[in-house]
């Protein structure tokens, strides 16, 4: 019971501290760089929406002020199968050059932006979701990382905007994850992109999917290519943190269900001596990572058992009880809890407990391919 209890929590531990400092100890002998410079190319912005009638207008608003040449920038709106008054406010922008390409039947939003890609231009394709705001520099600045050939994809760094002006939970985390993004980019590449805004070089998208997760799938298909996916700390991609913190539950089983099934469809990246240094990120930015719920259990399942026999082992449980017994109040609360301590249980529970819930609904053969837009 020791071992396992020491085992699990060494895993926890190397799935979110371990990974990381193995690549900050990296960093010392194979630094990477990215090569950015003006570079202005034929792009196309590609904009995924599903009834937006209430959010569509704030980011064509947005889109039009990007500092880009209007010569160079193809904007397409990928309406996948909307009903309400989406496609209207998308014609009413047509005189600013916005194209609408309305599908009639909902199919996801991997399939709408696969159809999407066969109607782009642009040597470079940006994809951009309505909740996310883009400053009128980002476009640049994210396309003038294929001034470096060796960069296939860009993901621009997340800033959640709280609706009470301060960091929540789920902030915590996106500055986690974006620091460890930036130590992957130093080092090699990233393992995952940003899904609400990111960019690839057309031959990137040739091979692109309406199955599976597209952000996930964006940089398989650079490394495929000999290329990389790095993030730049200069592109940021402003969004809103979701309405109803119980509907942020869904929303994380249905990413995770997604990443299961790219994961799994690609497993020659878990190849060493093919793929190098990303089969070992490959494993622990996200098997590794998916699998902590399990070692969680494990955990306490030992600590309860050793705790029978020991006083120190009474204690830690005591305090491992504590701690979900935080994250379990907080999620029973009228309100989220607006204190960093009681956050970040809540947000790491129910990270793992969504986690839990995914791999149980791919198990048992459910693949989510249809998309639903988060409340924000």
């Amino acid at each position: 019971m020791e071992y396992i209890f020491a085992a699990s929590l060494f895993l926890v531990f190397h799935a979110y501290f371990g990974y990381p400092l193995t690549l900050r100890l990296l960093r010392y002998f194979r630094r990477k760089t990215v090569t950015k410079a003006p570079f202005e190319p034929p792009a196309t912005l590609i904009i995924t929406a599903c009834n937006e009638e209430r959010r569509i207008r704030d980011k064509l608003e947005n889109t039009i002020v990007l500092d880009y040449p209007r010569e160079r920038l193809q904007v397409l709106v990928a309406s996948d199968g909307s009903t309400d008054n989406t496609n209207d406010v998308v014609r009413s922008y047509a005189h600013h050059g916005i194209e609408l390409l309305a599908f009639p039947e909902r199919r996801g939003k991997e399939s709408a932006q696969k159809d999407a890609v066969l109607h782009a231009t642009g040597e470079v394709i940006v994809f951009s979701d309505v909740a996310t705001f883009i400053e009128p520099h980002g476009l640049k600045e994210i396309i003038a990382n294929f001034a470096d050939p060796s960069v296939g994809c860009v993901s621009s760094v997340d800033r959640v905007i709280g609706r009470d002006g301060k960091p929540c939970g789920e902030g915590f985390y996106v500055r986690y994850e974006m620091w460890l993004r930036d130590l992957e980019s130093q080092v090699n590449s990233l393992v995952g992109l940003s899904g609400s805004f990111f960019a690839a070089r057309r031959e990137v998208c040739r091979d692109f999917s309406g199955e599976m997760q597209s952000d996930f799938r964006t940089v398989l298909n650079s490394m495929r290519l000999g290329l990389r996916g790095v993030s730049d700390s200069d592109t940021i991609g402003y969004y809103q943190d979701i309405s109803d913190s119980k509907r942020e539950f869904d929303r994380k089983v249905r990413t995770v269900l997604r990443g299961l099934t790219v994961f799994f469809r690609n497993l020659e990246f878990l190849n060493p001596l093919r793929y190098g240094l990303f089969s070992y990120q490959y494993f622990c930015h996200k098997l590794l990572r998916w699998l902590v719920p399990l070692f969680l259990l494990a955990a306490l399942a030992a600590n309860a058992a050793l705790s029978l026999d020991s006083v120190g082992y009474s204690v830690l449980l005591l305090l491992h009880l504590a701690f979900y017994g935080t994250a379990v109040g907080g999620w029973l609360a009228k309100s989220p809890p607006s204190h960093a301590v009681l956050k970040i249980p809540l947000y790491f529970v129910t990270v793992n407990a969504a986690i839990l819930v995914a791999w149980w609904r791919y198990i048992g053969g459910k693949r989510m391919v249809m998309w639903a837009p988060s409340e924000r």
